[in-house]
């Protein structure tokens, strides 16, 4: 199965210009935590990086940031953001082998069919360098299901994400609940992941 939905895409598309414009602030309490785990000047890959506000931060704090969106449209709206090309990425067609200190995948994940989940997860692990570290937040649930504008999200509970990291593959596995809201303007409870590769 695609780690990918086509209306979810297709939303992104369409909204592109709107959704990376709005007035959204990067997480900069878990961007600090994240860049603390990391060496000066580490390498990070960014998925799904939006409108690129979290690149900025990133790229702030003296990392060597590669942004990357699934949409096109998305990307080119992040690459005008941060001054620099952005690639176009789906998550299946990440393909590389301990090349980062750091992945940061903020609300993107959330959006991967459960089925196909654990193979992203695993993609994510392999492009990995020893003992680096991987963010990533989903909005909390038991059951898959889509928003008001048709987007398909996981929502899982903290077991079930649990088990789809396979803990045995990592180092650490902290995961933290929060209650927030998002795009759709509803109350949203949030998963916090941040996981350590094995060194």
């Amino acid at each position: 199965m695609p780690a990918r939905d086509s209306a979810t895409l297709g939303f992104y598309v369409e909204e592109a210009e709107t959704y990376a414009g709005r007035g959204r602030e990067a997480d900069l309490a878990r961007i600090e935590r994240f860049a603390s785990l990391l060496p000066a000047g580490g390498q990070v890959l960014e998925l799904g990086c939006g409108g690129g506000q979290d690149s900025a931060a990133l790229l702030g704090r003296g990392l060597e940031v590669t942004p990357t969106d699934g949409s096109p449209e998305l990307a080119a709206q992040a690459a005008l953001r941060l001054g620099r090309p952005v690639s176009v990425l789906l998550f299946e067609d990440l393909d590389a082998s301990a090349a980062y200190d750091g992945v940061w995948a903020k609300a993107c994940l959330l959006h991967v069919p459960r089925t196909a989940l654990p193979a992203i997860i695993a993609k994510v692990h392999a492009a990995l360098r020893p003992g680096g570290a991987f963010y990533a937040s989903f909005k909390a649930g038991e059951a898959e299901g889509r928003d008001r504008f048709g987007r398909y999200y996981n929502y899982p509970s903290a077991e079930w994400l649990r088990e789809t990291y396979g803990t045995s593959a990592w180092h650490s596995l902290d995961m933290t609940e929060e209650s927030g809201g998002g795009y759709d303007g509803q109350p949203t409870r949030w998963l916090h992941a941040f996981a350590i590769k094995n060194a």
